[in-house]
Formats: structure tokens, sequence, C-alpha cells
């Protein structure tokens, strides 16, 4: 008897199809910069030479079991959104600009039109950031998914001239802490939040919740806010001492990657409003404030650590780009960590 791969469980020509239909949303990202077509062992991108001592920053990171929720809601055009902008805001920590994307969509049965949705949204977040979609991979692994899902994981890179580089090394005792406001979620902390809203809460993703002022699957697909058309701005015209990605780990967990020894910083949690989203998980679930502050974002997607003389100017020109910012916290002489208060 004789088998083929499609029997097997690999579907080539399903895949030929996707690569076909997707060829021209990526091509909707390229620049001059972009010398290869989609479909290469490899993609080729040409450094500007504008750069005079340029150093690419490059992340890797995956969406996470958000995509359960894009399961449940049978959504799939959002997600591609999360990834770009969380590897965004990664490599924005260090003033970098992106310059290509690459994608990972692994599946156990490669759906065309599922592929072709997840591709929208990669590109779209692209043609925001002016991020090039260079190349990916659609892998078809039969058996080692569940049916109808599929993992999509992203690499980005970016550059940034090295007299420019941002890594907090020059914060001292006396620097201001701001906060930029998230979104919700964003993409971190979705395992917590599933078991609370629908194993303990009993909760569907089309039930809405007044509280929340919309549906339960609606609130948890809310795209991860990119802060790239701010920050850029805002490192061009000032000094920026360091700055934070909050995603897992939540502030504290994150903002001490970049506090050099000798340095805490003190954060007054209750300087900021939360979203809602926040305050219906710990309600329904019973989670103590210590732990809703150690995985999720609270509210506080991005975190920048500025000079007490230029806080106010900074602060400022961020509330003229539109960014909900506060002031949360200072930097203090002591142990290297975080201090979060109420």
């Amino acid at each position: 008897m004789k088998i083929t791969y499609k029997e097997s469980g690999v579907d080539i020509d399903a895949a030929d199809l996707a690569k076909k239909r997707i060829k021209s949303l990526a091509k909707s990202t390229f620049n001059p910069q972009v010398l290869s077509e989609i479909g290469k062992f490899g993609g080729f991108f040409a450094l500007d030479k504008k750069y005079k001592d340029p150093v690419l920053v490059s992340s890797v990171d995956s969406v996470g079991t958000k995509l359960k929720v894009a399961f449940m809601m049978n959504k799939n055009d959002t997600v591609g959104e999360d990834i770009v902008n969380h590897c965004v805001n990664d490599i924005l920590v260090h003033g970098a600009q992106p310059l290509f994307f690459l994608d990972y969509i692994g599946t156990g049965k490669l759906s065309p039109d599922v592929v072709v949705d997840i591709i929208k949204g990669l590109a779209r977040a692209c043609r925001k950031n002016r991020c090039a979609l260079i190349g990916g991979e659609m892998a078809e692994l039969p058996g080692f998914y569940q049916e109808g899902e599929y993992d999509l994981v992203g690499t980005i890179v970016g550059v940034v001239e090295k007299k420019k580089i941002i890594d907090g090394k020059e914060i001292v005792s006396g620097d201001q802490i701001l906060g930029l406001g998230s979104v919700g979620l964003h993409t971190n902390g979705y395992s917590l939040a599933r078991k609370v809203i629908f194993e303990i809460g009993g909760f569907k993703v089309d039930d809405y919740v007044p509280e929340l002022k919309t549906t339960v699957g609606k609130e948890l697909l809310k795209i991860h806010k990119c802060y790239a058309p701010s920050i850029l701005k805002i490192t061009d015209e000032f000094k920026i001492k360091g700055m934070a990605h909050i995603t897992g780990g939540g502030i504290a967990g994150n903002l001490i990657r970049i506090l050099p020894q000798g340095c805490q910083a003190i954060i007054d949690t209750t300087l900021w409003k939360k979203p809602p989203i926040f305050n219906f998980i710990q309600r329904l679930g019973s989670v103590d404030p210590e732990e809703m502050y150690k995985v999720f974002n609270m509210g506080i997607g991005w975190i920048l650590v500025v000079s007490r003389k230029e806080k106010d100017k900074i602060e400022k020109r961020l509330l003229g780009l539109k960014e909900k910012v506060c002031h949360i916290g200072e930097i203090c002489s002591g142990k290297k960590g975080i201090k979060l208060i109420d």
C-alpha cells in the first residue's frame, strides 16, 4: 500500500497556496532596503548608509496563551499585530528602530485562510512601524498541535547608533520614573486570566461584562500597544536614561533589568488608574495584590527613567503625543531592587 505525505498529515499544496496569498501582504511592508522576495531561503536587507556606527538589536518572543482566546473567538487577524508590537517594544527600550521582522507559524493542519488572517495582522503592524516583513516559516506538524490551534513566534532586528544606546547605566539616585498606560493585559498573564475568567468565573468569550464595557473576548484580544511612535520622538529630543517594557513579571520583574547596582526604584502604585480588567480578575479569582503585580502590567505598559531636571518637559511632551503618562516614582540609593508601595 502506497502512502503520500498528505495522507500522513502534511499538505504541501495547502502551504504553497498560503505562500502565494501572503506574498502581496509581505510585499506591502517592503522598503528600498529589502533585496529579496518572499520564498527565498533567506531574507536580504541592506543597512542604510546613514548610520555611522550602527549596532543591531534583536529580540524573539511569542504571543503565548493569548492565542487560546483567539481560537475561542475564531479571530486570527489581531495576534499578528500583538507579536510585532511586542517585539518592537522590546528593542525600543534600547533606543533601536525596527528594521525587519520574521515570523514562525506552527500548526497541526495548515489552513490557508487562517494563515492569511495572521499575516494580515503581521503586515498591518509592520507597516505602522515601518518594519519590513521579509520572511518566515510555516510548519505543519500533524499530531503535535491540537486541532484548530497554532503557535505564533516572531523575531525582530532593529538598529541604533552605538553612542545612542539606552541601557540604564547612567541611572542615579534622584532620577524620576514616568509610566505610560497600557490598554489592558497586552500579551502577558493569560494563563492566569483564562483560569480565573473561564474556569472559576464560568464566563464565555461572547459574554458582555458591564464593568469592562465590552465582551470578555474583545477585552482579552485588545491589541498590545506599541510605544514606538511616541518614544522614538522622545529619544530624539531628550536624554532618556533608561526604559522598560512591562511584560511578564510585571513592573518589578522588568524595571530591575535596567537598574545599576546601588539603585532602588520606589514605585507608588496609587498614582495611576488601573484598567478595569485587572480589578475584574483580582476580585473574580481572589488573587492577592502581590500576585497581580507579579503577573500583570497593572495598567503601566512602559516606563522611562529620566533626570529630575527634565521630568516635567518630557511628561508634557508625552501628553502632547496623546500618551497616558504619569509620574509614578523615583530612584533612591540602596540595594538594587524595586519597591512597590500603596
